[in-house]
């Protein structure tokens, strides 16, 4: 065999191999709190629903909070009211996700 066809078929089983590898951890991470670090679903706070955060996200949604929270993330000081929104909207988005609304 010549060296290049060596070298192709090295490349190959490296290749291959690092396929499997990366298969084999992603089989065995199914989700769920398998040992797998995930906590689960978050309790919601007493008489509040997925419903009524997805509505409360949808209120802040149509008064244009979310381009308050890109101007924060990306640095910008925000006066104390549009602070005070961006800041809600991240805690309803927190919860809403944590306890696994989107699912």
């Amino acid at each position: 065999m010549s060296g290049n066809g060596r070298r192709a078929g090295s490349i190959f089983w490296v290749m291959a191999s690092a396929i499997a590898l990366a298969l084999a951890g992603c089989a065995g991470n199914t989700g769920g709190n398998s040992g797998s670090g995930d906590p689960g679903p978050q309790a919601l706070s007493a008489g509040e629903t997925c419903q009524s955060i997805r509505s409360d996200l949808n209120r802040l949604d149509k008064e244009g909070v979310p381009n308050l929270v890109e101007r924060q993330n990306s640095g910008q000081k925000l006066p104390a009211a549009q602070k005070a929104k961006a800041d809600l909207y991240n805690q309803l988005l927190d919860k809403y996700l944590g306890a696994r609304c989107h699912v």
